[in-house]
């Protein structure tokens, strides 16, 4: 009997919202595992930055700190996103709860709010797109308008202003960069054609690592 029911009406609802929270913990790996791609990327580029300040090379510095500071943003952006799909994870749980008393499952505006933040995150946005229909026709949420639906630029990570990365820069070099008027007195000249060189392809290499995380 149970089979048949399946086959007409579709999944119960505790079979629904189960479905969900698999697909929601399998996100929420994904981004773990993103992080600490990132936190690993991230650390390395820290450490080129410290190199190349140390052979006077500020722009390419210059240019890696601004790397490490949108990877930063990212990495904040992940973790806020975990904590969304964590909460509704959450959300679900008590609509397990409600469905034993009720029979179905009810319309709830948060989950609609978190999957509609979440739709945003390139990384689960299909998976979070797929759930949001299935949502809508079990009756959790109300249909999303197109424009919901379509990436906010203003929520787009945005290199820092100069002023960010000289506080990264100061942050990452002790001081020795991101002083206002005193780099180009204070730090080291390169000492060859050969060192700058090798400078600027250990850069290219740290900032090409870098895009490939935050544009994945």
């Amino acid at each position: 009997m149970q089979t048949i029911n399946r086959f007409l009406y579709g999944p119960t609802p505790e079979e629904r919202v189960r479905a969900w929270q698999g697909k929601l913990r399998s996100e929420s790996r994904q981004l773990d595992r993103e992080m600490r791609q990132l936190e690993a990327a991230t650390a390395k580029a820290r450490t080129t930055v410290k190199q190349l300040a140390a052979k006077g090379d500020v722009k390419s510095a210059r240019i890696l700190a601004k790397e490490v500071v949108r990877s930063n943003k990212q990495q904040d952006r992940l973790s806020v996103s975990k904590a969304r799909l964590g909460s509704i994870g959450t959300q679900l749980q008590q609509q397990l709860a409600m469905v034993k008393v009720t029979g179905s499952l009810q319309k709830s505006t948060e989950i609609m709010k978190l999957s509609n933040s979440l739709i945003k995150l390139p990384q689960i946005s299909q998976t979070m797109r797929e759930m949001s229909m299935e949502m809508t026709k079990a009756g959790i949420m109300e249909e999303m308008l197109e424009d919901t639906l379509q990436m906010d630029e203003d929520e787009e990570i945005e290199e820092e202003a100069d002023a960010e990365v000289d506080k990264v820069l100061f942050e990452l070099t002790n001081g020795k960069l991101g002083l206002v008027g005193s780099v180009a007195t204070e730090l080291p000249a390169p000492q060859d054609r050969l060192e700058d060189e090798e400078a600027e392809r250990v850069m290219e290499e740290a900032r090409k690592q870098l895009n490939g995380l935050l544009s994945g």
